[in-house]
């Protein structure tokens, strides 16, 4: 039995946030300008990617990020609302392949693709010793 086999191609997710100063380079880089930054971006895609499928996996399953292929593709200011979808492009034994992108209202500001693996939780925490 595959931890995947409840998920479907196509299922897709949503965060939708507003941008605040702690998301933007300027936050960690002083000398920066104050816009959405792009780790920040790729954290709001694995959280929608996560979302997407967490309530479809077995109990004590769960996907971790393993590949992030994005672009992000226009400068977002404080206070816009950024809204990410994912869609399910692929699904193997053990990952998920996520088609993804990033919009500022009517603006896409990002896209490209993650990829998510499932694991056992604790088979996963057994195995470097984490209790």
């Amino acid at each position: 039995m595959s931890a995947l086999e409840k998920v479907p191609v196509g299922i897709v997710g949503e965060t939708v946030v507003t941008v605040t100063h702690d998301m933007t380079v300027q936050h960690f880089l002083s000398t920066m300008p104050a816009v959405y930054s792009t780790p920040v971006m790729i954290l709001h895609i694995e959280q929608a990617c996560t979302s997407s499928i967490a309530h479809l996996l077995p109990e004590g399953h769960v996907s971790v990020g393993m590949e992030v292929n994005v672009r992000h593709l226009a400068a977002t200011p404080v206070g816009r609302t950024v809204r990410v979808q994912s869609r399910v492009a692929q699904i193997d034994a053990k990952r998920v392949l996520f088609e993804v992108e990033v919009w500022d209202g009517p603006r896409k500001i990002g896209d490209g693709t993650h990829r998510r693996g499932v694991i056992n939780v604790a088979a996963f925490e057994k195995r470097f010793g984490v209790t």
